[in-house]
């Protein structure tokens, strides 16, 4: 495993533990961390609280809930690299974000990573179709037969939790998958070939 790998993969660690660490900080502080950090829909006054409200949540039943499908599907973004899992998550945050923001009626205060987890799912299915190549199609497959049923998510189903954080993090994973470059893939070079020590390379 390469170094940006596991960098990557320490990166997804950090955010979950520092999930924990505010919600530990909200709780005794009685939840005035969410109002104050979460996402306020057409309120135009804390536009930051997109990139925050992920690392918020209502309660440590709703962080259990996102802990594990967060590390699982982080760690198979990360195994693109750092700056893969970086650019992925700066998009789905965004797109998410923008999404509860415009279709969530106004007071509400959205907080929670399932934005992020449904675009973790999303990046991983659609980047194994466009790469190709084995790992990716062997997370894509591994995502769907564990995590497949999620794509329900995206649809009005319960009250209190939201659908439009689920669906527009799916569409910012695709779109990632989409956006972000595909892989280089390695050039091979015969030796034998006339200049591969210095003149031409092969094509």
């Amino acid at each position: 495993m390469t170094q940006s790998r596991i960098t990557a993969i320490l990166t997804v660690a950090g955010m979950l533990a520092a999930m924990w660490v505010f919600e530990i900080l909200d709780t005794l502080m009685l939840g005035t961390l969410d109002h104050q950090f979460g996402l306020r829909s057409w309120d135009t006054d804390a536009p930051w609280t997109v990139l925050t409200a992920p690392f918020m949540h209502g309660n440590f039943q709703h962080l259990i809930g996102n802990s594990l499908p967060f590390l699982v599907l982080g760690s198979l973004v990360a195994f693109s690299g750092l700056s893969r899992l970086l650019l992925t998550t700066l998009i789905v945050t965004l797109v998410s974000g923008v999404g509860v923001w415009l279709f969530t009626a106004p007071p509400s205060v959205t907080v929670g990573a399932s934005g992020l987890v449904f675009g973790y799912f999303g990046y991983t299915v659609l980047r194994g179709i466009i790469e190709r190549k084995t790992i990716d199609i062997v997370i894509m497959i591994c995502v769907v037969l564990f995590y497949g049923t999620m794509i329900w998510g995206v649809l009005p189903q319960y009250p209190g939790v939201s659908w439009q954080a689920h669906l527009f993090g799916f569409l910012g994973g695709l779109l990632a998958a989409y956006l972000l470059p595909r892989r280089e893939k390695r050039r091979q070079i015969n030796p034998w070939t006339p200049g591969a020590q210095g003149g031409y390379h092969a094509p």
